[in-house]
């Protein structure tokens, strides 16, 4: 389908000015009352090399600040409580695993590590790295408290 000039303008406008290819096909139904499918419009903007522009990311979360009472932990997103054997220090990963609203690791204060998780409905599990390792009830409950306060400072 053959558009004038003064349409091919206001095509490239409406790209210009970051619609969709979908919106582009709805405008010009209800402006022009031309009729294209999805990929006539997409090969009418190849034809007026124009580039749609790109969606923008949704921002990244804010990082949590460090508490002031909390002792200073190395690395980026991790904390650490202090228990009678050593310290519980949790940090969350950068990418979550698949079906958690969170995740990250904990080493307990014997050495031991596991990965732990948080679903949607609240539910926190935790996965051993040695097979049949039970941490401490001091670990489980220094864990949980702090992963409770890494959470608030992560914003959840």
């Amino acid at each position: 389908m053959n558009l004038t000039d003064a349409q091919k303008e206001a095509v490239r406008g409406w790209i210009t000015a970051g619609m969709k290819l979908s919106e582009i096909q709805d405008r010009l139904a209800t402006e022009f009352n031309i009729r294209m499918t999805y990929m006539e419009v997409r090969l009418l903007v190849d034809d007026l090399k124009v580039m749609p522009k790109d969606p923008e990311p949704p921002p990244a979360p804010p990082k949590p600040t460090p508490d002031a009472n909390a002792p200073a932990a190395s690395g980026g997103d991790s904390a650490t409580k202090p228990t009678a054997l050593g310290k519980v220090t949790v940090k969350f990963d950068q990418v979550t695993m698949p079906g958690a609203v969170v995740s990250g690791s904990v080493t307990f204060s014997d050495g031991q590590a596991a990965q732990w998780y948080l679903t949607e409905t609240g539910q926190l599990g935790l996965a051993p790295r040695q097979k049949g390792y039970r941490p401490s009830a001091a670990d489980v409950q220094a864990f949980q408290q702090e992963l409770s306060r890494a959470l608030e400072q992560y914003g959840l």
